[in-house]
């Protein structure tokens, strides 16, 4: 089964900082948009922030973020260990939510204009992030 695989959720304080990791399988990653949504229990799964990891476009390692995620979460990616990450900093209670890694059904190259849960195809598991305050 061809999905990505998130790791790094926890626990921490109100203005602490945590960093997830998601490895894909090269087959969904290269040359694809890869991503992190949030949900929380009895709202819609909302984005959070894009990356695109295709090293033949112009738009390569172009990224989108949330209004909420601007300035507070930094998306990043390895291309070397087919990997991405979602380094959040300053965090606040309102951030508790299962965050997912997803990859784009395939054929994206830019993700600047937005991102969309329905244009992804491979979903991980998820993994848990709760902040206190």
């Amino acid at each position: 089964h061809v999905q990505p695989v998130e790791s790094g959720g926890g626990s921490v304080q109100a203005g602490g900082s945590l960093r997830l990791s998601c490895v894909a399988p090269e087959t969904i990653y290269t040359d694809n948009c890869l991503a992190w949504f949030r949900q929380v229990p009895g709202k819609q799964r909302e984005e959070v922030a894009g990356i695109a990891t295709g090293r033949g476009s112009p738009f390569y390692g172009t990224t989108f973020y949330a209004d909420f995620a601007k300035g507070r979460f930094t998306i990043s990616k390895d291309n070397a260990k087919n990997t991405i990450y979602l380094q959040m900093n300053n965090l606040n209670a309102e951030d508790t939510a299962v965050y997912y890694c997803a990859a784009h059904w395939g054929a994206c190259h830019h993700v600047e204009g937005g991102i969309s849960e329905f244009d992804f195809g491979y979903w991980g598991q998820g993994t848990q992030v709760t902040v206190s305050s």
